[in-house]
This record gives C-alpha cells, sequence and structure tokens, in this order.
C-alpha cells in the first residue's frame, strides 16, 4: 500500500511538471581543471583498491614454488651479473663505494619503476571482463598495480639493508629521505603507468614495444653508471629524465653522499607535469575504455 502511495505521488508530480509553463532545466556540463580527476574517488572505493592491489601480489607468485623470494632473487641476480660485468671487466667508476652496493642502491628503484609502469601499462586491457560489467573509477586499475610493485620494492629493500651490514656502512640523517624518495617514485610511476594505460587501451601493439621502452630508458638513467660520468655540458640533457635525478637521490640517502639539488629539483618538476598530464590524459579517454577494451 505505501510502495502505491508513493507511485501516485509520484506520477502527480510529473504531471504537475508537464501542466507548468516554467518547467526547470538542469545542465549538466563536464568538470573542468583538477576537479575533473574526481581523485576523491579512490578513497570512497579504497577497499576495492586494497583488495586488487593484494590480488596481483598473489597472483604473482601463485603456485611459484619459491614464492615471495623471487621477490628477492630476481634483483640479486641482476645485481650479480651487472656487478661482474660492469663492475668488474668493465671497471666502471662507483664514486669510491663499493660497486655491487652502489649499483643496488640505483637499481632498487629502477626495478620499482620498471615493473610498475609494466604492469600498470598493461592493467585496464587484463581487466577487460570486470570494466565492462560495473561501474568503479578506471584509476584504481594502474593504481593498484603499482602498490603491488610496491611491495616488491618493500621485499627487496631487505637486500640493501643486508648489504649495509656486509660493507659496514652506517647510514646517517640522510637515509631519512628515503621516505620522500619513494614518494617521488611513485608519483613518477603514475605519471607514466596511466598515461601508458590509456594508451595502450586505444593501441594495443604498444604493449610490444614498452618493455623495449623501459630497458632503453634503463640505459640513459645512471642505474650502472654515476651521473658524474657524464660530461658537464650535457648533464642538462639528462637532467630532464626524471628518474636520474630520483636514481642519484636514492645513492645520495643510502650511501651518504652530497645531494644534487638542482637535479633532484628538476626530476621534481618534470616528474609533477608528467603526474598531471597522465591523469588529465587518462581522464579524457576513460570514458571509451569500456567500448574498445
Amino acid at each position: 500500500m505505501e510502495q502505491e502511495v508513493q507511485e501516485n505521488r509520484l506520477l502527480n508530480d510529473i504531471e504537475g511538471l508537464s501542466q507548468s509553463n516554467a518547467v526547470p532545466t538542469t545542465i549538466i556540463q563536464p568538470s573542468r581543471g583538477l576537479l575533473s580527476l574526481k581523485l576523491g574517488e579512490l578513497w570512497q572505493y579504497r577497499e576495492l583498491l586494497y583488495f586488487l592491489t593484494w590480488r596481483d601480489v598473489k597472483i604473482r607468485y601463485k603456485q611459484a614454488v619459491l614464492g615471495f623470494l623471487w621477490a628477492f632473487i630476481q634483483p640479486f641476480l641482476k645485481m650479480v651479473v651487472f656487478s661482474v660485468v660492469f663492475g668488474g671487466l668493465a671497471k666502471i667508476d662507483s664514486e669510491g663505494f663499493p660497486y655491487p652496493i652502489f649499483l643496488y642502491a640505483g637499481l632498487l628503484p629502477w626495478q620499482f619503476f620498471a615493473d610498475a609502469v609494466n604492469r600498470s601499462g598493461q592493467s585496464i586491457v587484463a581487466e577487460a571482463n570486470l570494466i565492462t560489467k560495473v561501474y568503479f573509477p578506471r584509476l584504481i586499475m594502474p593504481v593498484a598495480s603499482v602498490g603491488a610493485a610496491l611491495v616488491d620494492f618493500a621485499i627487496s629493500f631487505g637486500i640493501l639493508i643486508a648489504m649495509m651490514f656486509y660493507y659496514q656502512i652506517i647510514p646517517g640523517v640522510s637515509i631519512l629521505m628515503v621516505l620522500p624518495l619513494v614518494s617521488l617514485t611513485i608519483l613518477c610511476v603514475l605519471g607514466v603507468g596511466v598515461f601508458v594505460s590509456a594508451l595502450n587501451t586505444a593501441y594495443r601493439d604498444f604493449r610490444y614495444a614498452l618493455p623495449f621502452l623501459v630497458q632503453i630508458w634503463m640505459y640513459v638513467t645512471p642505474v650502472i653508471y654515476p651521473v658524474t660520468i657524464i660530461p658537464e655540458n650535457w648533464r642538462w640533457l639528462m637532467a630532464l629524465n626524471p628518474m636520474s635525478g630520483i636514481v642519484d637521490g636514492y645513492r645520495s640517502a643510502i650511501l651518504g653522499k652530497p645531494f644534487d639539488w638542482p637535479h633532484l629539483g628538476i626530476s621534481l618538476g618534470i616528474t609533477t607535469i608528467m603526474f598531471l598530464t597522465g591523469l588529465a590524459y587518462f581522464r579524457k579517454t576513460e570514458r571509451y575504455f569500456a567500448d574498445i577494451v
């Protein structure tokens, strides 16, 4: 009975509006600026974000004999191979520090960046079934992929701690800069990751080029060599690579060498621009994801 009363009231209201000469009109316009990004929705769907992040972590190591040990083994083996080739054979300068820990201090953030970009770049296409069936902020997909890579980064950080004990490197106050640098790395990863994920949704062949581009990016980043090996008149070009200042900043924080603040400041500025640009492009194209995914 109550439902019938409510329906009758609704019908009367509609009839009253139709008979009125002054019918109110609502104009719906897309949000502009940063409001269109709707970043607050990530907090509203935080439980879904946590679930997808943890699911990605479990799937990565599901039915693997060594399980989470792969998070230790992969960066450790890379460090050993690079140390033999570039430190032992090529004799690359390590600024007075043992080359293995000098290398690993740069390899650790780079491995996080590379894994997160590759995962987030495939995130939208990989979740095609979910995207076409239910609404949720599409931005959650690449963010969850970055969160899963961050878990691997935290696990791999244990190798760095063990190496610092082995080489008797006592961390100073500069080690506190690791947390801001991790935040800056996440910002850089998200800027690239959300842009690539939207691009890969429209152009599927981009997924084949992405690993190659990330590999090339590593060699133009001072991961296996110091920034000082670049001639001074060309270092401005190196500074345009945001990961260059970030990797060098990690080495300064971990090994206690002086920070190159201008270089780090340029990385912060370029990273911020990349982050806002990536979000804007993602927001512009996400309305078509369900149709083209």
